[in-house]
């Protein structure tokens, strides 16, 4: 699966997506998405006031993901579910892993820190003009 498809690119630099638009974006019929809802929890369109479906781009771009993997790689709805269920516990181990500072370098800090504090500290107590 490529991560990064001409499709995602194109899509307009928008905040949410009605239902119609996704499926225009995406080639595929309503009920067709609607279907993916059900199948791929992690496809969750926003409701507004009105009860309309409200895509966010993070819910379009897995959707593409989604069409990809069915339409052009073969894969069933249970193997492409299996697969992005994989990848997104695969990036959320990703986003947990911290980068500590060594001890010099925390400490390199610290001291410009503090000799910046020191000197705002020199300039506050100069007398006034």
């Amino acid at each position: 699966m490529t991560t990064s498809s001409p499709d995602i690119e194109r899509l307009p630099d928008k905040k949410y997506f009605r239902i119609g638009e996704v499926s225009s974006l995406l080639g595929v019929d309503a009920h067709v998405l609607r279907y993916w809802e059900k199948e791929f929890k992690m496809v969750k369109p926003y409701r507004g006031k009105s009860k309309q479906r409200l895509y966010r781009r993070q819910d379009v771009q897995t959707l593409l993901n989604i069409r990809q993997l069915l339409h052009q790689e073969g894969y069933t709805i249970s193997g492409a579910r299996k697969l992005l269920a994989k990848k997104s516990i695969k990036s959320s181990k990703e986003k947990k892993i911290k980068v500590t500072p060594s001890p010099a370098i925390a400490d390199n800090r610290l001291q410009l820190i503090k000799s910046e504090l020191n000197f705002i500290l020199a300039q506050l107590n100069q007398p006034r003009k």
